[in-house]
């Protein structure tokens, strides 16, 4: 049975080997690069399972490589597992809009970063989002990433993209923070509730004109409605 293959992306040697000896008596198969320009080698060579990233790397951050791999076709569906000493809630809201999976901050445990791994494997392979939903002059199409208003093409983040595909897939209904970072970031990341917050202003400002559509429904959480653009 063919072991699945994490990439270590540390610069410390000792926090790298202290991951890989408890990776690797789990049933992982560790592999460790001191760079991202090391670590860009191996993924060159050969897809990891997973990536373990630490945040503050010599040459480039660990949010710089998260984005670069996400934007890459072949590397974009690679689970990324933030390692990071930053605990401030924009730090963590960075790292997963740059594109991380999920984080974890230092020092963390052996079985809690275990249990993380496991959680990102088991989501790793999601339904495949090719549809196109349409509200009024909103419309979103997955398979090529574009949402467009008024026939104009619209600029967002990523999980601004996923959070709009959500309220559009699921318009007119109330959902509370804690149901969109179950359906949006997933049960298996453990991030405050008032970062659902962060990202609703910034689609809503990302959706311009459209921004109106995104209602904050007063001690109940948010929906997106046909009827405010209607109404404007």
């Amino acid at each position: 049975m063919k072991l699945p293959r994490v990439l270590i992306v540390e610069d410390e040697s000792a926090i790298a080997e202290l991951v890989a000896v408890n990776l690797r008596h789990n049933g992982f198969a560790p592999i460790w690069a001191e760079s991202g320009d090391a670590a860009q080698r191996e993924l060159d060579a050969v897809l990891p399972d997973v990536i373990l990233l630490d945040w503050m790397l010599p040459g480039h951050s660990g949010v710089a490589l998260a984005r670069k791999w996400r934007s890459d076709p072949r590397t974009k569906a690679v689970p990324i597992l933030m390692l990071t000493a930053r605990s401030d809630e924009p730090d963590k809201v960075a790292g997963l809009d740059a594109g991380a999976d999920d984080y974890i901050t230092k020092p963390f445990s052996a079985q809690e970063l275990l249990a993380r791994i496991r959680a990102v494997l088991r989501r790793r392979a999601p339904e495949q989002v090719t549809d196109s939903v349409t509200i009024g002059a909103l419309v979103l199409d997955a398979a090529t990433h574009r949402v467009s208003f008024n026939g104009q093409q619209l600029k967002m983040g990523p999980t601004e993209f996923k959070l709009l595909h959500y309220f559009m897939k699921h318009s007119e209904r109330v959902h509370s923070r804690a149901q969109l970072l179950d359906k949006v970031w997933g049960d298996h990341v453990f991030i405050e509730e008032r970062t659902v917050d962060v990202h609703v202003k910034r689609l809503r400002e990302a959706l311009s004109g459209a921004g109106s559509m995104i209602e904050t429904v007063r001690g109940a959480g948010y929906r997106l409605t046909a009827q405010a653009q209607a109404a404007a």
